[in-house]
């Protein structure tokens, strides 16, 4: 019985399974996130599906990405062939989120930040998908958890929360609801890998890692400018020359969207109930008369 024993407990482990292997990806909503998300995932060799329920938004998110693409090639960082490829691997859906989601192995959705809409997304597009397809929210702040509720396999949505300029950004959020498995991390991982990308794993908590980071210094930067402590660019000066910051946390609240940042706040401030969450008046301001940041050439710059 000893030697039986014996030769069981020497009999090796059985290695861990591989994280499936994604090579068709469907991305849902064709906003700023959506079309670089879509952009960098053709770029390195997916075959990706891009829907909207506006056919006037995807057709502009479409020509945004070969407007990229046209631009990486002037630069000498794509060459034509490379961009030609990539065309080829980016194709728009028209027929509803489900038949974009057909035989994906990953779903992302970048649609906007409410709860409702997600859980809405996913309970559409889950019976489109195979058992074994990853799906996963964009958001920067939502409960992963909540927007998995009533999914037959929770265990396979989590968090791949971007950063725009997707081509551009190193990093990669992933995050792990309640019940998100092992293996959907690692399988996120790996596409994350493909896409250039460095992921961080966290859990589902109020803002994450980047947005609670980011929303708290964003915040005390308008409120510095509200107290006329100092002018916007030499706020944004003193963090990028200061803490080497790549860019001004007023000027990355524009690149953002005021109206996002806005509506992150907000989130954090009812959910942590932190008063660093309240959202200063001046971006509320700015907010209703429409001084949206970059996308409508006004916020704290003028563009």
């Amino acid at each position: 019985m000893e030697s039986v024993m014996r030769v069981i407990r020497e009999q090796p482990s059985a290695p861990p399974s591989a994280p499936p292997r994604v090579e068709r990806v469907a991305v849902i909503g064709a906003g700023t996130m959506g079309h670089g998300i879509a952009g960098q995932a053709a770029l390195c060799g997916l075959d990706v599906r891009l829907f909207d329920p506006s056919d006037a938004a995807l057709d502009a998110a479409l020509a945004r990405v070969a407007d990229s693409y046209a631009k990486g090639v002037e630069r000498g960082k794509l060459s034509a062939e490379e961009r030609a490829a990539a065309l080829g691997r980016l194709r728009a859906a028209r027929g509803g989120a489900a038949a974009a989601a057909e035989g994906a192995d990953l779903v992302i959705e970048a649609i906007p930040e409410r709860l409702e809409l997600k859980r809405a997304l996913f309970a559409e597009v889950e019976p489109a998908v195979a058992p074994s397809a990853l799906l996963a929210s964009n958001t920067s702040s939502l409960s992963i958890t909540r927007i998995a509720e009533g999914l037959a396999r929770p265990a396979r949505l989590l968090g791949m929360h971007f950063f725009n300029p997707v081509a551009v950004m190193p990093l990669l959020e992933l995050v792990r609801g309640a019940e998100t498995s092992d293996e959907a991390i690692a399988a996120a991982r790996a596409v994350g890998e493909r896409l250039q990308k460095t992921c961080i794993v966290v859990k589902d908590s109020p803002g994450f890692a980047t947005s609670r980071l980011g929303i708290a210094l964003g915040n005390e930067a308008m409120r510095m400018l509200e107290e006329g402590v100092a002018s916007a660019e030499d706020i944004d000066r003193a963090m990028v020359l200061g803490y080497k910051h790549p860019i001004g946390p007023l000027a990355l609240t524009d690149l953002v969207g005021l109206d996002v940042r806005l509506s992150i706040s907000e989130h954090l401030r009812r959910e942590l109930g932190a008063d660093t969450f309240t959202p200063p008046q001046i971006l509320r301001d700015k907010v209703a008369r429409g001084e949206l940041g970059k996308k409508v050439g006004r916020g704290f710059y003028t563009y």
